[in-house]
């Protein structure tokens, strides 16, 4: 090669390096006087729709990139100067193209806004969004696309959406803050996030993290026709929400027109559904500790209606089947639906809208049914098998309905003690306090069995019978629904025994006079023909009406009185020999029969004979 081919080749580069260093160093130069802080604000106004004020003078860095750095930057609604700018940013950051600025021009991709206070405002649906712009290249794109998608709702021509570059909007350290009383009050602190999205007819993806009362969450969104979906078609969407109380995911497509609406499948999930309430601040605090719930679900939902199609629910990790309705036109929340589970925790399912247990900040025992008057709700339920705390149940059909501050839970059909049950819990909230009503009815059950889940195993009549009970009462605390209910309670049951008592021991006792105790005769089981219990209750003390056990040689009774509120017992009785057909009226003596007292408490009951009669004296 000629050495002049090459010394020119040389220069060449030389010349090319000089011209390159020369537009670099003037680059600063050239920012200072020609994109001046107007320039970028005006560009800033036409790209987002407010009108930019920037306070202190544009800063240009060439490296590593290219870019104008500002300070003290607002934007602000151009319809009402007096508001509150929509984003106070201490800090923004433009990525500029050389070239542009060369040209005299302003052309950025990227803006970073450093520490923006960002003033939005509750909309009718609650959700806290800032002001719309009422210009800029966004809404007149959004206008354009509203128009493609009127001409052709179903298949909008996406050749005609505009393709004007938007690129990327970052924040760092943000916050948002809405006015409440004529103050600031923050909703999302920490706030950092990026917004990407090249041109307009192309694909967006949002990313956000934030403090949100105290937990924080993140936020993803992504769809590939955005500008379809904000001008009121319908585009796909992916949206996932994450926080240590909950989850939640969409996945399927949209509409953000006036008769908004998502069609596709979502899930949530909470560890524990106690404190998703109490974080939203739904107004719901239930007492009892509700644990973990988890939702999935073909969804279909508009303003004011969901639908929740195959939907697996999980409480407390007993899976279940069915499909819901939620309605959000009425004055409150419906829920309506069936729900079909292999095993059910009943205790833990009426937590969810009945209390039972305290809540936190309550009054020890006080019974919570404020839900009652914030949702209604119509809930078909059925279980293969249900526990209610040392109750076990099998084959379960019941309601569960909340509705004008009445909730009712009803068990219409189940399995239990080797036989039907049927139950009933109302809780009545009227002007004079909460009124709760609770009734069972055991039919063909094992009295034995059910004596052991009520915890009572002392002379319980083990065999079949049928037990009733009826309670009535104000229902200010759960101790006072049973210390001042009325109502009633009867049983009968067949052949069987009498668990723990040794009656020729018990009748050895009397003999011999002085007291002792229940426990002192309790080592044997005596066989029983029939017995049979009635009992009214007035101010939680039941008045024994009837109590009779009778085996082939002996007939037993009891009358008297018996205290829920102290578990004390004052009650008489006798054993009557076989020659016997009744029993003395008003513990009188008869021929043939041991009279005696009971006293003490239900756990640790005396017994004090009175006398003896004998036959023929």
């Amino acid at each position: 090669m000629p050495s002049s081919l090459i010394r020119r080749g040389i220069w060449a580069i030389g010349a090319a390096a000089i011209v390159v260093a020369l537009v670099v160093a003037a680059l600063p130069l050239i920012a200072s006087t020609r994109i001046v802080r107007d320039r970028i604000a005006w560009e800033m106004s036409a790209w987002s729709g407010f009108r930019v004020a920037i306070e202190g003078s544009p800063q240009i860095e060439v490296w590593p990139k290219f870019r104008a750095i500002l300070t003290d930057v607002t934007l602000s609604q151009w319809t009402d100067p007096e508001a509150p700018p929509v984003v106070e940013a201490e800090r923004v950051e433009v990525d500029l193209s050389a070239m542009a600025a060369l040209q005299g021009d302003v052309a950025f991709s990227t803006a970073r806004l450093v520490r923006p206070t960002i003033h939005v405002q509750r909309t009718a649906g609650g959700f806290f969004l800032p002001a719309r712009p009422t210009g800029g290249r966004i809404t007149r794109s959004i206008d354009a696309a509203r128009d493609v998608v009127k001409a052709d709702p179903a298949k909008p021509n996406l050749d005609r959406l505009p393709t004007e570059a938007f690129g990327t909007v970052e924040i760092r350290d943000g916050r948002m803050v809405a006015s409440v009383g004529g103050k600031d009050v923050e909703i999302l602190s920490s706030l950092t996030g990026q917004a990407t999205w090249a041109a307009m007819n192309s694909n967006a993806t949002l990313s956000a993290t934030g403090i949100w009362r105290g937990e924080s969450v993140t936020i993803d969104a992504a769809s590939p026709k955005p500008l379809v979906l904000f001008a009121g078609g319908t585009a796909p969407l992916t949206l996932s929400f994450k926080a240590a109380p909950a989850t939640f995911s969409f996945d399927g497509t949209a509409s953000m027109a006036e008769n908004a609406y998502f069609d596709g499948q979502a899930k949530f999930s909470a560890p524990s559904l106690r404190r998703v309430l109490e974080w939203s601040q739904a107004g719901i605090a239930p007492s009892a500790a509700i644990g973990s719930v988890s939702i999935s679900s073909k969804i279909t939902a508009t303003a004011s209606r969901v639908k929740f199609d195959n939907t697996a629910i999980a409480l407390d990790n007993n899976p279940g089947m069915g499909a819901l309705d939620l309605s959000l036109g009425e004055a409150q929340p419906v829920v309506s639906g069936t729900l079909a589970f292999d095993t059910l925790d009943l205790r833990s399912f009426l937590s969810a809208f009945t209390p039972l247990a305290p809540a936190g900040g309550a009054v020890p025992g006080d019974v919570d049914t404020s839900f009652a008057d914030r949702i209604n709700l119509d809930l078909r339920l059925s279980a293969a098998h249900a526990t209610a705390g040392a109750i076990q149940l099998n084959d379960v059909a019941a309601t569960a309905q909340v509705k004008d501050g009445l909730s009712v839970f009803d068990i219409s059909d189940a399995s239990a003690f080797g036989g039907n049950l049927q139950s009933s819990l109302r809780f009545d909230r009227k002007p004079e306090g909460t009124q709760v009503e609770i009734r069972l009815l055991a039919s063909g059950i094992d009295g034995g069995a059910l004596g052991t889940a009520a915890g009572m195993t002392r002379l319980v009549p083990v065999g079949p019978g049928t037990v009733s009970v009826i309670l009535k009462g104000p229902g200010r605390t759960w101790d006072s629904i049973f210390d001042n209910a009325d109502g009633s309670v009867s049983a009968t049951f067949g052949p069987g025994a009498l668990s723990k008592l040794n009656l020729p021991a018990f009748l050895k006792h009397t003999e011999q006079g002085g007291f002792f105790a229940l426990d002192d005769v309790s080592d044997g089981t005596l066989p029983i023909d029939s017995a049979e219990i009635k009992a009214t209750i007035s101010k939680g003390v039941a008045r024994i009406d009837k109590a009779e056990v009778n085996s082939a040689k002996t007939k037993i009774w009891l009358s008297g009185i018996a205290s829920y509120a102290g578990r004390g017992l004052a009650l008489s009785g006798g054993v009557i020999q076989a020659d016997q057909t009744a029993a003395p009226a008003n513990g009188q003596q008869g021929p043939n029969q041991s009279s005696f007292f009971v006293g003490g408490t239900w756990s640790t009951p005396f017994i004090s004979p009175i006398s003896r009669g004998v036959s023929g004296e």
